[in-house]
């Protein structure tokens, strides 16, 4: 039997599982040897997932086993321990997560059947030219005979990726894909990755603002602090569609929605409490607005520019430094991406602290619980895409021309009611969530209008 050092086991257990590999092994068939080599993996601290049957001979059966691990040097250690193991050999090691990326995860397909000249001459020349002056004479039309209303553009200039940095856009894409995945899975909207290589908001602004007819409305994505507050202002000003940043705005509707289902349940009133938030990068800045909007009456801040402590004051809310935010508020939200950042010692007895940076958060929910903390969670639930597609799903089909407040807000107090039993947020993938969502927007849209 193989066994972990005392050092090994504490280098597993310090650090959560990042890479996910399956792992095909050739074993002798006869009881037992399953049991030893899931003995071997639990004692070298591998997450397992699924176990299958790849192939079977008549001595031998092929099973991939799915693990979740630390890192590179994790899956060595455990390859070695278990190409010791007699009867037991390693045939293979794929990475599933590169594996559902190749080709791409998103492609243009036709809603019409093209199967025969009938067809060809109603969706191409000579017909199609018929619907063309129909809209030249009413461009409004392009709504009921095009897929503009029903298409979203998802666009980034590769300068905030996923907390990766600026890694430019076509590194990016693989993101942009998953979002069009999200977007036509969960509403049912058409998303079109849009990749712009300039860092300029001068540059990304005016390439928007040229493709934006072929589109119903504009989801920014990962674009860095603070250039994305310039252009996002200035395509709700240049455009009549909707336009959003999801990093901004889109986790702040799922925060909020968070803060709704807390309060609820500890019986407290969100609009009375003091809310402090750390890091006022695209998120946390979009966060202390939306909870400004929403009636939080004191919002605290800090960050280490001291462009976004301005920003946060122009807005309404408190600057001061991060002893001033642990020590002033009920509720914290820290958003920096430094793992640690709170210490034990800060927590105030009694405190929410919702730490969302992933996949370290600031402290993790256990340590802050243990210290005082009456709550605390991390990022791993707060995901934006539990407001997005509703979001955009609701702004399209209401017409509306861009985001108000009230929409987001709205879209969070139904991200609220869709949670169930003890959890913080509800499951990304309940239809119903998005629907719901969709359905509050159009609502405070046409609320708006009345």
């Amino acid at each position: 039997m193989t066994t972990l050092s005392t050092p090994e086991t504490s280098y597993a257990a310090q650090a959560a599982p990042k890479i996910l590999r399956i792992v095909r092994l050739r074993v002798v068939d006869q009881p037992g040897y399953l049991g030893r080599i899931a003995t071997v993996l639990g004692e070298l601290k591998a997450n397992i997932g699924e176990i299958n049957i790849a192939a079977q001979g008549p001595d031998y059966i092929m099973r991939d086993i799915s693990l979740q691990l630390i890192d590179e040097k994790h899956l060595e250690k455990i390859l070695d321990s278990v190409e010791q193991l007699e009867g037991v050999r390693v045939e293979s090691v794929s990475d599933p997560v590169q594996r559902i990326h190749e080709g791409g995860k998103v492609a243009m397909k036709s809603r019409i059947k093209l199967d025969s000249l009938e067809a060809m001459r109603k969706i191409y020349t000579p017909g199609v030219a018929q619907i063309c002056k129909i809209i030249q004479e009413e461009p409004g039309k392009s709504r009921l005979y095009t897929a503009i209303p029903n298409t979203v553009a998802v666009v980034t200039n590769g300068t905030a990726i996923l907390g990766l940095g600026n890694i430019g856009a076509v590194a990016g894409m693989p993101v942009m894909e998953g979002k069009s995945v999200i977007f036509e899975q969960t509403v049912g909207l058409s998303a079109i990755p849009i990749l712009i290589e300039s860092a300029d908001p001068a540059v990304v602004i005016e390439t928007i603002t040229r493709i934006a007819p072929t589109f119903g409305a504009i989801q920014l994505e990962d674009i860095a602090a603070p250039e994305c507050f310039t252009i996002e202002t200035e395509l709700q000003k240049r455009l009549a569609i909707p336009v959003l940043h999801d990093d901004q705005h889109g986790t702040a509707v799922v925060v909020l929605g968070a803060l709704l289902t807390i309060s609820n349940r500890l019986s407290v009133k969100l609009r009375d409490c003091k809310i402090g938030v750390i890091g006022l990068g695209a998120a946390g800045t979009a966060i202390a607005r939306l909870l400004l909007s929403f009636g939080i009456k004191e919002i605290l801040g800090t960050d280490l520019k001291h462009e976004a402590m301005s920003r946060l004051k122009q807005f309404g809310g408190h600057p001061t430094n991060l002893e001033g935010v642990m020590g002033g508020s009920d509720i914290v939200l820290a958003t920096t991406g430094v793992p640690g950042l709170i210490k034990p010692e800060m927590i105030r007895h009694g405190q929410v602290i919702l730490a969302l940076s992933n996949p370290d958060p600031e402290i993790r929910p256990e340590v802050a619980k243990a210290h005082g903390a009456r709550f605390a969670a991390d990022g791993r639930t707060i995901n934006n895409a539990l407001a997005f597609p509703g979001l955009f799903k609701g702004a399209l089909a209401a017409g509306a021309t861009c985001f108000t407040e009230e929409m987001k807000i709205a879209a969070a107090v139904a991200i609220a009611g869709q949670t169930k039993a003890d959890n913080l947020a509800p499951s990304i993938l309940d239809l119903e969530v998005h629907n719901a969502v969709a359905q509050a927007v159009i609502k405070a849209w046409e609320k708006r209008d009345s």
